[in-house]
C-alpha cells in the first residue's frame, strides 16, 4: 500500500528522500510519479528535510477562542531569534484536542496545556534533539460509560452469540428498535445502511470504521478509541457478520498516536481471544482487521474521499451515485461508519434495542456522546441522553460559562452548522415546528432550552453533530467566523472549482469586511456565492464552507454593522 509505506518511510527519515521514493517504486512496481501524486497531496508528508524543530499551533475554533493567534505570534518570536535553519511556526488544522486548546504540535507530536514559556522551553529542547520532548500522554481513567456492557473488560460476547449461531435478522430488528443513528452528523438511520449492504449483490463486501474525526470541536471519538477500544473492534467484527465480510478497516487520523496504540492493541488482543483470525470463535469463520493510518487531511473524513486515501489515490472525493453501500472499497459494497456508531452495537444487542431507545429523554432517543468546548470552565466528553437540553450539558456537565460570561453564540457540528444565537427569532424556525413550540413572550427560543436531538435543529435551521462550541460574550465574532472560513479554504482538496475558488473568495470577502471597506451591496454576494456552493459542489465541505459567514451575517447583524463601509 502506497500511502502506509509513505507513511513508514516518513516515520523513519523525518521526510520522503528522493532515494526512498525511488527504492519503494522499483520495489512495488509503480511509476514515481504515482507516488508523488499520492505524497503531494495529504499534509502529512514532507519532500524535503526541514529545520531541527517544525511547529504548528492549532488555530480552530476552541484554540482561536483560547488565544491561539496570541501563542503563535509568541512562537513566531522565538522563530525569529533562533533563525528558520533551526525552528518555524506555523498553523495547524484542528488536532482533536478541542477540549486542552490551545494545542500544538513540535516534530509532528501533539502537545496540550502548555503555557507559552512551558511551550518556549520544550521548542528549545526539539532544536537540540528531536526526539524531545516525550510525547504527552492523555488520562486513561476508566469512565464508566453506559455504552461499555464489559465494564473495560472485553468479552465479545455479542460478537461471540452472533457468530455462533445467532439470528442475523433477528440482530437487525433490535438495531431497528434502538433507533440508533449515525453519530458522525449525518444522522442516517443505522440499519438502513446495514440492511442495503447487506442485501448489495456480491461476494466480497468491507466495513469500514470512520476514525478521521477532523471536524473542529469534535474528540469524542478520540477518547472512545482510546478508552473503550474493543467496542469499536466488536462493531466492526458485528458488521462483518451481519453483511457478510471477511475484513475490516479502522481509519485514524495519524494525529491520534495514543488511539492508533490502543486499537492496535485491541485488534491483537481480539485475535487472542478467538474473535479474529482464520476461525473466529470455532466456527470456520475468517475475519481480519486492519488499522489505517490516514495521511492526513480534514476532507478524508468524508467517506468516499477516505476509500480513495485507502486505494493508495489522492483523497478526493467521488461523484456520488453510486454510493459506497453499493460501490464502495475496490468498486465492493462498503459498510462505512463512524466509531461512536459501531462502539454502540455490542450493548445494543446484549441488551436488546429497547433498553437503548428508551434511555432518550426529550423527543431524543437512545444516548449519544457530545464533544463540548470553548467558553466552558469543564470542556471535555459526556455521554448523555439524547434529547438533554443545551443548558444540562452546559451547567450541569461542563460546568456552566466560562469567568460567568452571557452565552453569545454556540457552534453546532463544529463550523459546518455555522453559528447559532443565544435566543433565535421565531421567524428563523421552521413554521410546523414553531406550531408545536411556541416561542417566548419575546418571540424567541433560548438556545440553552433546545433538547439535544436532530429534529429541533434541523428546525432552527442547523444541524447537530457531536461537536458544540460554546462561545461567551466577550469574543469577537466576526473574527471567529473568519478562522471558520480559513480552515474551510485550507482543507478544500480543491477537486472541484465552486468549493476550490468559492473557499478563498469567502476568506477575501469577510477579510475585506473585517478591515472595513466593505460595501452593504457586497452582503448579496455572500448570499449568491453560497447558494452557488452549496448547489454545485461535490462533497459537502463546499457546501458548508459559507455557513460561517451567512449566519453570522443573518443572526448576528450587530456584529457586522460596525465593519460596513459607508455608503457613499
Amino acid at each position: 500500500m502506497i500511502v502506509q509505506r509513505l507513511h513508514e518511510i516518513q516515520e523513519r527519515c523525518g521526510y520522503l528522500p528522493e532515494a526512498e521514493m525511488r527504492a519503494l517504486s522499483a520495489e512495488i512496481g509503480e511509476p514515481l510519479h504515482r507516488l508523488h501524486e499520492v505524497a503531494s497531496f495529504f499534509p502529512h508528508y514532507r519532500l524535503a528535510p526541514g529545520p531541527a524543530a517544525r511547529v504548528l499551533v492549532c488555530r480552530d475554533m476552541a484554540c482561536h477562542l483560547r488565544g491561539a493567534a496570541e501563542l503563535e505570534t509568541d512562537l513566531k518570536g522565538l522563530a525569529n531569534e533562533l533563525g528558520e535553519a533551526k525552528l518555524t511556526v506555523g498553523k495547524a488544522s484542528c488536532l482533536g484536542r478541542c477540549d486542552h486548546a490551545p494545542s500544538v504540535v513540535i516534530n509532528d507530536k501533539v502537545y496540550w496545556d502548555k503555557s507559552a514559556s512551558e511551550l518556549r522551553e520544550m521548542i528549545r529542547l526539539a532544536v537540540v534533539d528531536p526526539t524531545q520532548p516525550p510525547m504527552q500522554h492523555a488520562s486513561r481513567v476508566k469512565p464508566g460509560w453506559k455504552i461499555d456492557p464489559y465494564d473495560g473488560e472485553p468479552r465479545y460476547e455479542a460478537a461471540r452469540k452472533l457468530a455462533q449461531g445467532g439470528d442475523v435478522d433477528a440482530a437487525l430488528e433490535q438495531m431497528e428498535t434502538s433507533k440508533l443513528f449515525g453519530m458522525g452528523g449525518a444522522a442516517f438511520a443505522t440499519t438502513h445502511k446495514w440492511k442495503s449492504v447487506r442485501k448489495a449483490p456480491g461476494a466480497i463486501k468491507y466495513v469500514v470504521c470512520n476514525g478521521d474525526e477532523s471536524e473542529p470541536g469534535t474528540f469524542k471519538d478520540r477518547d472512545l478509541m482510546r478508552l473503550a477500544p474493543h467496542l469499536v473492534v466488536e462493531g466492526v467484527i458485528i458488521g462483518a457478520l451481519v453483511i457478510g465480510a471477511r475484513r475490516g478497516t479502522i481509519y485514524i487520523r495519524h494525529e491520534y498516536e495514543e488511539e492508533i496504540a490502543a486499537v492496535k492493541a485491541a485488534v491483537e488482543a481480539a485475535r487472542a481471544m478467538g474473535a479474529l483470525g482464520p476461525d473466529i470463535f470455532g466456527t470456520g469463520r475468517a475475519m481480519e482487521i486492519d488499522v489505517f493510518v490516514s495521511p492526513g487531511g480534514y476532507i478524508c473524513g468524508e467517506e468516499s474521499a477516505l476509500l480513495e486515501a485507502m486505494e493508495d489515490r489522492r483523497a478526493e472525493p467521488r461523484n456520488k451515485p453510486p454510493f459506497p453501500m453499493y460501490t464502495g472499497l475496490y468498486g465492493k459494497p462498503t459498510l462505512i461508519n463512524n466509531v461512536e456508531t459501531l462502539s454502540w452495537v455490542p450493548s445494543i444487542l446484549l441488551n436488546g434495542g429497547a433498553w437503548y431507545r428508551d434511555q432518550g429523554i426529550g423527543g431524543g432517543t437512545g444516548l449519544r456522546f457530545f464533544s463540548i468546548a470553548g467558553d466552558v470552565e469543564r470542556p471535555g466528553v459526556y455521554e448523555i441522553p439524547t434529547g438533554t437540553t443545551l443548558r444540562r450539558l452546559v451547567f450541569d456537565h461542563a460546568g456552566g460559562m466560562r469567568g460567568g460570561q452571557a452565552l453569545r453564540a454556540v457552534a453546532f457540528s463544529g463550523p459546518s452548522g455555522g453559528l447559532t444565537p443565544a435566543r433565535v427569532k421565531v421567524e428563523n424556525v421552521g413554521r410546523r415546528w414553531s406550531k408545536d413550540h411556541p416561542p417566548g413572550d419575546d418571540g424567541t427560543y433560548d438556545v440553552l432550552d433546545l433538547p439535544l436531538e436532530p429534529e429541533s435543529f434541523r428546525a432552527i435551521g442547523t444541524m447537530l453533530g457531536a461537536a458544540i462550541t460554546i462561545i461567551g460574550a466577550e469574543a469577537n465574532l466576526l473574527d471567529f467566523a473568519l478562522s471558520c472560513l480559513r480552515f474551510y479554504r485550507d482543507e478544500s482538496c480543491g477537486k472541484c472549482v465552486p468549493c476550490r475558488v468559492g473557499s478563498q473568495k469567502l476568506v477575501d470577502l469577510a477579510e475585506s469586511l473585517a478591515r472595513g471597506n466593505f460595501p452593504r451591496s457586497g452582503l448579496g454576494l455572500v448570499d449568491e456565492l453560497s447558494r452557488a456552493m452549496v448547489l454545485t459542489s461535490i462533497c459537502g465541505l463546499g457546501m458548508v464552507a459559507p455557513s460561517p459567514l451567512t449566519s453570522l451575517i443573518k443572526h448576528f447583524p450587530e456584529a457586522v454593522e460596525p465593519y460596513l463601509a459607508p455608503a457613499r
